[in-house]
């Protein structure tokens, strides 16, 4: 576009000079150029810019009306085609137009080569600054992509280290990060410590500090320290290409919103041919000789003026903006109904392990019924643990080995069942370990644990009841540190006129505990992966409009459910497909950056949206030439082409203010 533009401007400069050349009497070019001639030469000067230049524009244009869907391109190939045409016969067939279509010096018949070149080379000029601002709104993707370091340091088997290209490392290499370098993949730390930039990814500018067995992130800065990762996560499989993919996936959907600029625009066309139509009989009937002349001028006029670029180019632009920014911060947008909805947000729903929790809880206390040992009890309860995938699992396994519990034995006939607990078999033991109503559906009896279990919620803890056999033995209590940005979050967002819903499986002692330490008044406790959804569903039907924010399998559902659903960056990768929005970092003040993001996003759209209604409110009658009676003033089609360009380009300029807007 930018060589159609240069080649545009090369052709389209001369043939304006010697189109004005009557007006400035200084040029004398009727002298160079024989009468004869004239048309011929402009002829020459123009259709380069029109045929070759503008093809691309004439073939949407002809596309649009092949398949009945008219847009901006209907109206510009509408108008500089009929100014071309027009000017065509008037060259080749000069004897077809009535006397008063000459000219009194010249004879000729008077063309508008010059009018059709320039608006094309106008509209391309718009096409280009355009796309060159699509490039700007990309920039968050390009420094995403530029984050990840060219090669990798490898050690091999034998100990000896060389730089491999980022492509060859593979699942399981050992890498080297030397201080100030790029974490190269997705991996855990094996040897070393360090802290580490995280900033490009989440946005915190604050370095976090990586020990052994830490997850580290490809394109993040390692500090003062050398670490040995290995790599887990390789090629489209890392975090960095999941946030490109999703953050260029985002700015290619489209909002509920330009949807309402899609419709106007199909009745708008239509209605501004119409509207070109009309100016140009009015003209022919009454207006001054040489009449068809001023009817095809403002026909014409109104044709290029009322072109929805602007229109077109107000939700689009603003959406990019809006998620390579929230990428920039640590907000990954989906797509762009969830950017949109984001501001309508009354209810905010939020699971506790691993959303307003670390998600990294702790073995805190174990007691045991006094015939039996604590510590073979928790070194049965681990041995089943070891196979489960439950956030609370690692905990056990973690506290057994911490409190030298013992080797753990191999676990057979395991089963989980989902909202209750785990049951299976090791060293010759029946094992059961969940809470009450996995006691209840066994058949077991859970009465000896249940004071000593209350007293442990109201500390906040997670209380699992053990079962040997058929018969209680004990119970493991497991406390998950709230995060220390949790309490910010919630007030932000309280503030800000959201209210927010704790929704967990955990007991309701546990539940309204970690509740009260937030200010969290509205709490569902016990709730099944499948009661989520439908406390998300009631809320919804009592007119709320709802964000369900959470990380596990069994948020899913949830999550796909409201309105708006949000993941923690550190979740599982179901509970990230299923959202639309995720915080790289897992904090929740990222939910009232991304709510701030929306709101400031929607303002920009909506202020586009009405620029653009105005402008075209505006021009199509001043095309017309509404102010001719009154003042003799007519737009040419060159300056209608110009003004519709502007519009476009302020709606651009407009959009390109949200990269400057703060979210803290």
């Amino acid at each position: 576009m930018s060589r159609r533009l240069k080649i545009s401007v090369a052709f389209s400069l001369p043939l304006l000079i010697l189109a004005m050349s009557e007006m400035i009497p200084s040029l004398q070019l009727h002298e160079v150029i024989a009468p004869s001639w004239w048309n011929w030469v402009q002829l020459v000067l123009a259709s380069p810019v029109v045929i070759w230049a503008g093809a691309p524009l004439f073939r949407r244009g002809y596309h649009s009306f092949k398949s009945l869907q008219l847009n901006m391109f209907s109206l510009i190939a509408l108008g500089t085609g009929m100014a071309y045409g027009y000017s065509l016969v008037a060259t080749f067939f000069p004897e077809w137009f009535p006397p008063s279509f000459q000219n009194q010096h010249t004879g000729l018949v008077g063309v508008y080569y010059e009018a059709a070149a320039v608006i094309v080379t106008l509209v391309i000029l718009g096409q280009v600054l355009e796309l060159k601002a699509r490039g700007q709104t990309s920039g968050a993707i390009k420094a995403l992509l530029g984050l990840a370091p060219k090669q990798a340091r490898l050690i091999r088997e034998d100990g000896t280290e060389e730089d491999i290209e980022l492509k060859d490392v593979q699942i399981g290499n050992r890498l080297r990060v030397r201080p100030g370098e790029k974490v190269p993949v997705d991996g855990s730390v094996l040897e070393g410590g360090s802290s580490v930039d995280e900033s490009m990814i989440t946005g915190e500018s604050m370095p976090v500090q990586k020990l052994e067995g830490d997850v580290v992130t490809g394109g993040t800065i390692n500090g003062t320290g050398a670490l040995l990762i290995e790599a887990k996560r390789i090629g489209s499989d890392t975090v960095l290409a999941q946030i490109v993919k999703m953050v260029s996936e985002a700015q290619r959907s489209r909002a509920p919103i330009q949807r309402l600029a899609d419709l106007v625009a199909s009745y708008f066309v239509p209605a501004v041919i119409v509207s070109a139509i009309i100016t140009g009989v009015i003209w022919a009937i009454w207006g001054p000789e040489p009449a068809l002349s001023y009817a095809l001028v403002n026909g014409v006029a109104v044709l290029i003026i009322a072109c929805p670029c602007a229109l077109g180019l107000a939700t689009p632009m603003s959406i990019m903006v809006g998620t390579g920014k929230g990428a920039q911060n640590g907000v990954l947008i989906k797509n762009a109904e969830a950017l949109e909805n984001l501001e309508k947000v009354t209810v905010l729903v939020v699971d506790k392990t691993g959303t307003l929790t670390e998600g990294k809880p702790k073995l805190v206390s174990l007691f045991a019924l006094s015939n039996e040992d604590d510590m073979k009890m928790l070194r049965l309860a681990a041995s089943l643990e070891k196979v489960s995938e439950h956030p609370l699992a690692a905990a056990i396994v973690e506290g057994a080995k911490s409190r030298d519990a013992g080797t753990l034995f191999k676990a057979e006939r395991f089963e989980s069942i989902t909202g209750m607990g785990i049951t299976g078999e090791a060293d010759a033991h029946r094992i059961a370990v969940g809470n009450q109503k996995l006691f209840e559906k066994l058949g077991i009896d859970s009465t000896p644990l249940l004071e000593r279990a209350e007293a442990e919620r109201q500390d906040g803890r997670t209380v699992m009841l053990v079962a040997l056999n058929g018969k209680p033995a004990g119970m493991i209590g497991v406390a998950d540190p709230i995060k220390d940005t949790t309490s910010e979050a919630i007030s932000q967002l309280t503030h800000a006129g959201v209210r927010v819903v704790m929704l967990t499986g955990d007991h309701k002692g546990t539940a309204e505990a970690v509740a009260k330490k937030l200010g969290i008044t509205e709490v569902h406790a016990n709730v099944l992966p499948d009661q989520k959804i439908a406390v998300v569903k009631d809320l919804q039907e009592n007119g709320d409009f709802v964000a369900m924010a959470g990380d596990g399998v069994n948020d899913a559902p949830a999550l796909a459910q409201a309105h708006v659903g949000i993941a923690m960056g550190h979740g599982t990768d179901v509970a990230m497909q299923s959202a639309g929005i995720t915080l790289l970092k897992g904090d929740l003040r990222g939910i009232a950056k991304a709510r701030r993001l929306s709101q400031a996003t929607m303002r920009n759209i909506r202020e586009n949206l009405f620029f653009a209604f105005f402008y075209n409110a505006l021009g199509v009658p001043l095309a017309a030439g509404v102010l001719y009676p009154f003042f003799g003033l007519l737009l040419s089609p060159m300056i209608a082409s110009a003004a519709m360009s502007l519009s476009s380009v302020s709606v651009i300029l407009n959009a390109l203010r949200l990269k400057r807007i703060s979210l803290s």
